[in-house]
């Protein structure tokens, strides 16, 4: 694993002399922002484009999320007419609107 020049020296520095508070500040935020980095690297992300990229995925998700709603919402329409049909259909046959005895052989 390869330390970065920073926080290498940081590290040789520490071990030779009394190490301060905010040594070990610094010494953390490099630590951190070249783990990051490096995480971004193993992503494909560390590219000049990988912030426009995150934002076309965002994009394409919420497409995604919004286009599964509406499909949801438009089966459960479809399913409700479905039932109204058929209690009305129902009901106009109860009520003798509709004959549909007579038209099957009864």
């Amino acid at each position: 694993m390869r330390i970065g020049s920073g926080l290498f020296q940081a590290v040789r520095q520490a071990k030779k002399h009394p190490v301060s508070d905010e040594n070990i500040y610094l010494l953390i935020a490099q630590a951190s922002e070249e783990g990051a980095a490096r995480a971004l690297a193993q992503l494909g992300l560390s590219d000049a484009s990988a912030g426009s990229d995150i934002s076309e995925l965002r994009d394409l998700l919420d497409s995604w999320r919004d286009t599964k709603k509406t499909a949801r919402q438009a089966v459960i329409r479809w399913f409700m007419r479905l039932i109204f049909s058929a209690l009305l259909l129902g009901l106009a046959v109860k009520f003798k609107l509709l004959q549909l005895g007579q038209t099957f052989g009864q």
